[in-house]
Formats: C-alpha cells, structure tokens, sequence
C-alpha cells in the first residue's frame, strides 16, 4: 500500500490513545526502544487530503479531518501513521526527515498539536515535570461499537496514594459560566453548591485533582478551544463541549425521560405516562457518553490516574474507557436510587449498562437497598454472586473483583457555616424570627419534581391540623419550592396546579387574619435565606416517595446546631432538631434519630409531624445531639477519602495480574488472571504427551466432555470414539471421574471397554468395563439418608423449580429451575440446617452449582485421584504424564492433589502435570480450556497422538446406551 498525499495541519488531528500504534495484532516495530525519542519540529504538507492506492482496491481519497490517526515517532525513522478506518488498519509513512532531540516514555501519550509545536508534556511518574496537554475539540464521527485495542500498563511498581492524580468526571463541571457584559467571551467561576467541587477535601494535600465534563451553557464551536485552555489552566478543568441536537436527546431524552423515572419506579406505562424507550435516545446517550471518553483519554496518564465518574448519565462510559486501558483503576458512584431488579430489568438495554458498569473496579451507592437491588440484577441476568470477606462487598467478574461501596454521602460542613455566618450578618434569620412569632414553623425544602412527594405533605398537614384543632392557629408550613434540575421533567404542569391548589383550600379552611397555615414559596430564593429557615423550623418534613440521598435534614441539623463559638442571639439556648422523614429516601437510613414515615400513608405522616413538633425538649436536644455527631464527622470529605481508599483496595491487583480484553461493543470486558495461569496449548501437551510412558487422564462428565447445559446428557459418537482411542493405548490410564451414579455412567459408556469409571465423586470405582465395582468409602452404613431425606423434602416443597436426586452414596438437592436469589437462600439456610442434623454423622455437607450434596466424608475426587496415581506407582507404572480436565468445585480437589502429588512422591518429579479448568475463572489449576468444544479438540489432538487398537464392535455398530 503507497500513500502518495498525507496533509493537513496535524492540530486538526485527533489524538488517539493506547493500543498497539502498529495495529491490532500489537506487534513491536524492531526498531522501538523503551525510550524513544521524539521530534521537536515536523514539517506538514500542504494538501487537504490522502490518496491511497492498493493493490486490491481501487484508489480512493478522504479528508484528514474526519479519521482518527494514531502517531508514533520510533528513533531515526520516517513518521508511521495508522489511520483506523472502520475495522481497516492502513499504514501511512510521512516522508519528511524527523529531528532526534527530546526524550519522552514510549509508554506515554501526546497529542499531534504538541507534536507539531514541539511542546512535550512528560508523563511519568515524575509529577512535579508533568504538564497536561492542551485540550483539543475535534469534530468526528462517534460510532457506539467502535473497538479500539487496549492499552495494558504494566508495572511492577504498587501505586502510592498520595502521589497519585485523580481525575472526576461528571455531567457538568463545578463551574458557573456567564457570557460577559461586552459579549466579547466567557466568565467562569467556581459552584460552591456543587458536591464535585467539595470531594477534593478528602484527598491527599498532594494529589492533584481534576474534573471532565460539559458546562451549563452552549459555548460557540470557534470559542471552544480557548475557552478549553482557559478552562485547563485556571479551574484544572477539561470542558466536553456537547452539541445541543445531542444535549437534548442524551440529557432530556434519555437521561431525564428514562433513565430518570425508571430509576424512581415510574414506568412507561402508556406513551403519556414517562417516556417509552426510543432506540435514537439511547444512540445519543452512548455519544455523549464516548465523548466524554475522548476528552478523559486526551489529559489521563493511566499508570498514575484514579478515574472517579459520577450518576446515571455516564453509566456506560466505563466500557469506553476500560477498552483503551485494561488497568485504569476506575469508580463509580450512582447518586440516583437503583431500582429493584424487577423495574429494572424492564429496561431494553439493560444488559449493555449493567456490564458497563461492571467495567469499573468500584461501584458505590448511598445505601444497602440500592446496592441490594444492584447485586440481585447481576444474580438474574448474569448468575455473578456477590462475597463478603472482612466488610468488604465483591463480584468476581471474569477474575477481577468489582467491590461495591455503600457509603452515603454528606455535606460540607465548612461551606454551611460560612452561609450561617453571612445570614447572621445580613440580619436574614432575626427578621424570620419576628416574623413567625409565637408560631411553631415546619419546614419543607424540595426540588419541584413528581417525586418529591409535595402534595403528600400539604394533605398530611391539612390532616394534623383537623386531628389536633390546638394547633390551628400557631402550626405554620413553610414550604419552599425549588426550581426542577434541568430539562425534561415529567408532568410538572399538573403537579404545579395541584398545589397550588391544594395550598388554596387549605388557607381558606384555616387561615384567619395574620395567620395562614401555609406559606408557599416557589420562587428563587438566595442560600442565605434558605438557611435563615433551616434556623428558625422546629421541624423540616421530607415526603418523598423516592430519592437518591436529600441533604436537606443534614442542612437542616447543622444550621441548627449553630455558629460554633458565636455569641449570636440566633445560635443562644439548647440545640435540637425534628425531622419527619420519608423511608423511600436515601438519608434514612443514617438518620436513627429521625421519625420514618411512609409519606403515601397521610395519617400516619400528619400523626408524626404531630408528634415531632409535641415531643419534650430533652427528646428533641438528645436526637439532635445524635443526629449532629453522625453529620459532623461523616461529611463530603469523609465520604470522598472513605471511596478512594476503596478504590485503592479494589485495584492493589492490577498490576500483578495479567489483563487482557475479550468482546465487542458493550460485551466488552477485561479478563484478569494469575500470571501463572494460562491456557493450555494444545502443541505443548501433545509433545509431552508423545515423550511419556506412562499416562494418567482423568477427565470431569458434566461441563467438560458434555456440555453443562445441553438437554441430551448422553456422550455423542464422537466422545466415545475418542475414550476408544485413549483408553485403548496400553500406555494410558483413562478415567471418567463424575458426580454421577454408576448406573447411568456405566450405560453411557458402555461401548468403551477399558474406560476407568469413579461414580458418585469416587465412592465406586471400576478400573475397565469388565471389572467389578470397588467401594471406596470406608462406612456402609446410609443411615443418615433417613435423616437428611425429611429436611431436603421440606426445601424441595416450599422451593418451586427444585427437586431431590437420590444416589447409592449421596443425595443431591438441586436448584437450577428455580427462582436465582430464592433458590440461593433456601440452598445457603438447608446448608446450616443439615450440618446441624448431621453433625455427629460421618458425612460432608456442601455446596456447588446450584446444589447442596451430602455424601461420605472419605469420597471425593481428589481421593480418587490418589488412588489412581497410587495403585499406578504400586503395579510399576508411576505416571510421567498427568492430564486433569474439569469445571467445577469438586474438581478443585483433584486440581489440589495433583499439585501435591510430586512431593509427597505418588508421580515422579519428572512427570508432566497438566491441571486445566473449563472456563476463564479462579482456580487450583494451572491451565484453562475455554468451553468443552476446546477440550474435545485438545482430546481429539491426543487420540491422533494415541496408538490405539481398531474400533470396537460396539463403537463400529455405534450403539450408544439410552
């Protein structure tokens, strides 16, 4: 292929980072070195285009501007190219000289513009040299199922915490943008309501923090780039500039008209009720989210990079980057509720998100029930089930542990009472102070959203004061209203004209001359004034029937606590707090103190607002009291340190393990594996195997040479030609080793005469067909059936989709047909019940795939194992090759007796020992086949390998047993 054209100026160019800059294949260019020098000036042509010839196409031509070009500079040779066209790779050599003088980490990452002006930002772990390149806002085409190779970053080298560099991505940067009053540019400032610019506190002094993500206002495409820079060099922010086709679609769209309500439990039930899923929507939402992807891939360093994303609206952007890096240590928080497993699952890309998520090394939640629902949607839709080992939650995930973190988050204590402190000076709370009087205020403080419950409130306080007349006339709520976050709320016309009337009737029906027992405010208030009321309520109500956290009680407890060391009148007298808090809110849960309402129940909510504002002032100081040191020392800062320390823990194996990435689109994910894990090759096993003398291959039934989940559970031709051929050498040792009962064993290979059969985990054992059954157990006494049966019968009834294998030497109860999490629990609660039964019998209870066994205490297959390898060593025939093939727990035992078996002398120091697992998991084996067709064609391999004697007449007649 001859490029004849390359143009354009390179601060066009998109920069494309990680992977193999030669292609897929990731080979090494031969003239790579580990540092590799780049070039501080580079002559660009002139044309606007590439001309491409080939010797099977014709020649065709593209602008520059549209591709995505990788760059690599490798020492004392032309400029190398790929342009990454579709799934195309081309390679594309510049022919202008390239000057040698700067060194920079081969493993580091610049963009073209740099390159061009010979500004080289180093990106090692030398921090204090390290500059950000400049942000680049390139238009290009975003494809969803675009698969770019992985960059793997190695190192040897276990990250320090405070040397290290976070980066947070979220919707919307912490910024306030405003056009200036020349409209001549932007004026930018810092948020300080916004929760991302308070995390930092709980960071090291020393790591340097910095945000992605889009602004509140729509920035012109010729301002962009310097509004970018501005952005980077003063705030440390990277801006994604989001077109506004995009915004609506991504944000109002899908992000407020489905995920949203979803979230809250509202379903699209008819087209006017919440918004049905609309596939354009949700092509936007991967967009955005891939744009927010390039902008974290332009500035992250990703040996020294944390990656901290935020919410719902970025939920599949770890696939994005877990794609580009296999070993970027990555968060995620969810400040929304995570539905029941129920609700979710009616999401038509539920699978895409939910293993996007999975993609992170740490998923947080504001409490159990929402990480409870999490867990029970991966339990359903992919059978992962979560540990628990010393407080910390996790999900084995293709060998890499995904923790879950619940940690509710909190506010900054610092930023209240500095409002505090300016509401005391502008005289705000005095005057709410006079102006309520001899009254008693509850207070209500909410986003005006279908969720927030409003109505529910104004209704229960309608009904408190019918209940109790006393407090007509001095029970005051105030109720203030703030504008809806954003675009694309749901019904809010009606909900609007639903309180206001609702606020009508009720000041008609109670309010009398200087008294109006509600005061609705639905206009913008100042955070000062707001916090004038958190001052002056005895109470704050919150009614929500459903939110994700809702710091307004944490607000409201601080603010009543005071102005620490003030001698304000404002702050003077005993301290205490009432909150009426809904149990659908996120915030319950920490608040032990509060009264908990079901806010859909309005007596039982006006009842206890009855009870809050009547409740004795010692219970009030006591509550308040409580409920101030659980605020106080779990703040934003707690939180942020608490999940980075998390963080740290979930990835300390990173860079131990060996990753690598499997899959396409959002079936992407990462494998991670032991180093001294690796799959079996089948040239490495058939030349040992040709070396031997004496063999042992002892091969699992279900799940190794049968499919696990195939409906015909007898062996096919093919299989039983293949134990003809190995069990026909002299030279072998071939044994089926299953879980399975004699019986159906015995009928399934019957055509194959010198097959060694161990049936039920090794307590009967054969040596060949004609031979006679041995027991291996050393009790025959099955007296404890009578006892495990009646318990077993007792879970099988109240368990539907479960049922009781009965065999010779075990019982089997199994689950498989069953509902996921309730067959899980009644398998783990008949576990406890049957050790406890069993405890003076000599059995052993456990648990596998989707069953509970009890059987002998002396069978196992790792027992049968050593019998094998033993009564080899006795007849004179100590195994030299050692093949052991299976796929699930009980396999681990022979995994675990083969690995000692060299030492303690029953194999030769010699012997070749291959202990392979079927599928890509954590195991006692050293080798894995990925699916039982591998393991079929490593069989088939052997038998080729195998002088074995002509087919039997069963086999030639291919009579197989039912």
């Amino acid at each position: 292929m001859i490029v004849t054209k390359v143009n354009s100026p390179l601060a066009r160019a998109r920069e494309m980072r990680g992977g193999h800059p030669y292609g897929p294949s990731g080979a090494a260019h031969p003239h790579l070195e580990e540092e590799a020098a780049t070039p501080s000036s580079f002559k660009t042509p002139d044309h606007a285009s590439i001309l491409v010839q080939s010797s099977s196409k014709p020649p065709f031509s593209f602008n520059l501007a549209s591709i995505q070009l990788r760059l690599l500079i490798p020492p004392n040779l032309p400029v190398i190219c790929v342009l990454e066209l579709g799934m195309d790779f081309i390679l594309l050599e510049i022919s202008e000289p390239v000057i040698l003088n700067k060194k920079m980490q081969s493993r580091s990452y610049t963009n073209l513009l740099e390159l061009a002006s010979g500004n080289f930002p180093v990106m090692g772990r030398e921090r204090d040299k390290r500059k950000l390149p400049r942000v680049m806002t390139v238009p290009g085409s975003i494809n969803e199922f675009e698969d770019e190779p992985a960059s793997s970053v190695a190192s040897d080298t276990a990250s320090s915490l405070s040397m290290d560099r976070i980066i947070i991505v979220a919707n919307q940067l912490p910024l306030k943008a405003k056009r200036r009053a020349d409209n001549k540019g932007w004026s930018f400032t810092w948020d300080d309501d916004s929760l991302l610019l308070r995390v930092k506190d709980g960071f090291p002094d020393d790591m340097e923090v910095l945000y992605v993500g889009s602004l509140n206002v729509d920035v012109d495409g010729i301002e962009q780039d310097d509004v970018a820079q501005v952005l980077l060099e003063r705030f440390r922010c990277v801006p994604t500039f989001l077109p506004p086709s995009l915004i609506e679609k991504f944000y109002t769209g899908f992000c407020k008209k489905q995920l949203w309500p979803l979230f809250h439990y509202m379903l699209p039930i008819s087209a006017d009720h919440g918004g049905r899923f609309d596939r354009s929507m949700w092509e936007a939402y991967v967009a955005a989210n891939k744009l927010f992807s390039q902008k974290v891939i332009e500035v992250i360093n990703p040996e020294d990079d944390f990656v901290w994303i935020h919410d719902y609206h970025l939920m599949v952007l770890p696939t994005f980057l877990r794609r580009r890096f296999n070993r970027l240590r990555m968060g995620f928080f969810l400040h929304s509720p995570f539905p029941s497993s129920e609700i979710y699952r009616t999401l038509p890309v539920r699978e895409e998100i939910l293993k996007a998520l999975l993609n992170s090394d740490l998923i947080g939640f504001h409490t159990f029930d929402y990480a409870r629902h999490f867990l029970s949607c991966c339990s359903r839709m992919f059978g992962l089930e979560y540990q628990s080992k010393r407080g910390y939650i996790g999900l084995d995930y293709f060998g890499r542990t995904v923790g879950i973190k619940i940690m509710p988050v909190g506010i900054h204590m610092g930023q209240i009472e500095s409002v505090m402190k300016l509401a005391d000076k502008e005289l705000r709370t005095g005057e709410l102070k006079q102006q309520f009087q001899g009254k008693t205020v509850l207070l209500g403080v909410d986003d005006m959203d279908i969720f927030k419950g409003i109505n529910l409130k104004l209704l229960a306080m309608e009904q408190m004061l019918k209940l109790h007349p006393s407090w007509q006339g001095s029970a005051v709520l105030v109720q203030i209203a703030n504008a809806a976050r954003g675009k694309g709320g749901i019904d809010l016309e009606e909900i609007q004209a639903e309180i206001q009337e609702s606020c009508k009737r009720i000041n008609q029906e109670f309010g009398k001359p200087g008294y109006q027992p509600i005061v609705y405010i639905d206009k913008p208030i100042s955070v000062t004034e707001r916090v004038a009321y958190y001052s002056i309520a005895e109470c704050v109500v919150v009614t929500a029937v459903r939110d994700g956290m809702n710091l307004t009680p944490y607000e409201y407890i601080v603010c009543r606590e005071g102005i620490p060391d003030s001698d304000s009148n404002s702050n003077s007298g005993p301290k205490k707090s009432m909150l009426v808090v809904s149990e659908f809110v996120g915030c319950s849960p920490s608040l032990s103190g509060a009264i908990r309402i079901n806010p859909w129940n309005v007596d039982s909510t006006a009842e206890a607002m009855n009870e809050a504002i009547s409740m004795g002032e010692p219970e009030k100081q006591m509550r308040h009291e409580k409920h101030y040191r659980y605020v106080s020392t779990h703040d934003v800062a707690y939180w942020s340190r608490s999940f980075l320390q998390d963080m740290e823990r979930s990835c300390a194996d990173h860079f131990r393990k060996r990753c690598w990435g499997i899959g396409l689109g959002f079936g992407f994910r990462v494998v991670s594996l032991d180093p001294n894990f690796r799959k079996l090759s089948i040239d490495d096993i058939v030349s040992a195997y040709l070396k031997a003398k004496r063999r042992a291959i002892l091969l699992d039934y279900d799940g190794t040479v049968m499919p696990q989940n195939s409906i015909i559970k007898t062996p096919s031709r093919e299989v039983i030609s293949l134990m003809n051929r190995l069990s026909g050498d002299p030279n072998n040792t071939v044994f089926i080793v299953s879980g399975r009962g004699r019986d159906s064993l015995s009928r399934a290979f019957s055509p194959c005469k010198k097959l060694g059969i161990a049936a039920e985990h090794g307590y009967f054992l054969r040596w060949s067909r004609d031979a006679e059954w041995e027991t291996c157990g050393q009790s025959s006494d099955f007296g404890w059936m009578e006892m495990a049966k009646p318990v077993m019968k007792l879970y099988t009834e109240s368990t539907d989709g479960s049922s009781i294998e009965t065999k010779e030497s075990a019982l089997v109860w199994q689950y498989r047909d069953a509902d996921p999490g309730f067959g899980f629990a009644q398998a783990k609660e008949m576990l406890d019940h049957l050790e406890s039964v069993l405890a003076n019998e000599p059995v052993a209870v456990k648990s596998g795939q989707y069953i509970v066994e009890v059987k002998p205490q002396a069978s196992s297959k790792g027992l049968v194992a050593e019998k094998i390898f033993t009564s080899m060593a006795e007849n004179g025939k100590q195994a030299d090759f050692v093949l052991c093939v299976g796929d699930d727990r009980s396999d681990e035992d022979m995994f675990e007796i083969i690995g000692n078996a060299i030492s303690r002398n029953i194999i030769s120091i010699n012997t070749a020992v291959f202990a392979c697992t079927v599928g890509q998991k954590p195991s006692k084996a050293k080798y894995y086949l990925d699916d039982t067709s591998e393991v079929i064609l490593m069989l088939e391999n052997l038998a080729e390998a195998t002088d074995s004697p002509p087919l039997s007449e069963d086999e030639n007649d291919g009579s197989l047993s039912p």
